[in-house]
């Protein structure tokens, strides 16, 4: 890709962003009313109100740190759990409705069901998990259901051993199936951990931030915070991915 194709790339992005921040803009100007729709500009200095506060950044690293981990622990027992079922169909079978559940039941009855079960401080690491864990395992299960079966075949006849099938035959297949999974459930796992967060309210974190925000009334606060959860979720799923990408390339130069 050369320069132009880079910058007309980047500018395919912009232009979108600064359109609906002008019509933001203008659509508060004619309101005229602060709770019910304030500017970007006073959005943009409440954040730097929040970012000077030691508060902030301790709030955003405790929610950081408990919906990524529910995340990456989906991302471990999803893939476990979907190499299981791929072996022993009986497994398959006994998870289908637990994943079906999942699927269908609202998150809020989870998030309340929950509630009963353990401290609102783990709540949003449950969610999280709970949300991201049927999309990894069905897509990581397709994945290696979708396996050429003459290729499996063949290692079984030279006897190449499991690891080596899993190393060259089974992860090349079942990565672009777990990428696409991990990008949907990237934006997923923060919808449902800040929910989480702000019907539960543990203390210090970013739910109990914006339910503050919300009983007192201070759009520009609930708006702040719902702009720097954006920019958390879009930075590391862009972070995640890039890596995930570097991880892929470097197996198939192996």
């Amino acid at each position: 890709m050369d320069v132009k194709e880079k910058k007309n790339r980047r500018l395919s992005y912009l232009w979108p962003v600064i359109f609906w921040l002008l019509l933001w803009h203008i659509v508060s100007i004619i309101i005229d009313s602060k709770l019910i729709l304030v500017s970007p500009l006073t959005v943009v200095g409440h954040l730097f109100v929040f970012i000077k506060e030691a508060e902030f950044w301790s709030t955003v690293l405790s929610s950081f740190v408990k919906i990524i981990g529910g995340f990456l622990l989906a991302l471990l027992t999803g893939s476990m759990w979907a190499a299981l079922s791929a072996k022993y169909k009986g497994i398959k079978q006994l998870l289908w409705p637990v994943i079906l559940a999942i699927k269908t039941v609202p998150v809020a009855s989870f998030i309340i069901l929950a509630l009963f079960w353990f401290s609102s401080q783990n709540l949003s690491v449950f969610i999280s998990f709970l949300m991201v864990f049927p999309i990894i395992y069905t897509n990581v299960l397709k994945g290696i259901e979708e396996t050429d079966e003459k290729l499996v075949e063949m290692a079984e006849v030279f006897q190449i051993s499991s690891i080596n099938k899993i190393r060259s035959l089974y992860i090349p297949q079942i990565m672009p199936y777990f990428r696409a999974g991990c990008s949907i459930s990237l934006g997923l796992c923060w919808k449902s951990g800040i929910a989480a967060e702000v019907i539960g309210m543990p203390a210090g974190s970013m739910g109990e931030r914006l339910q503050q925000a919300k009983v007192y009334w201070e759009t520009a606060d609930v708006l702040a915070w719902t702009v720097v959860i954006v920019i958390i979720s879009l930075v590391f799923e862009l972070l995640f991915l890039k890596i995930l990408d570097k991880i892929t390339a470097w197996w198939e130069r192996m």
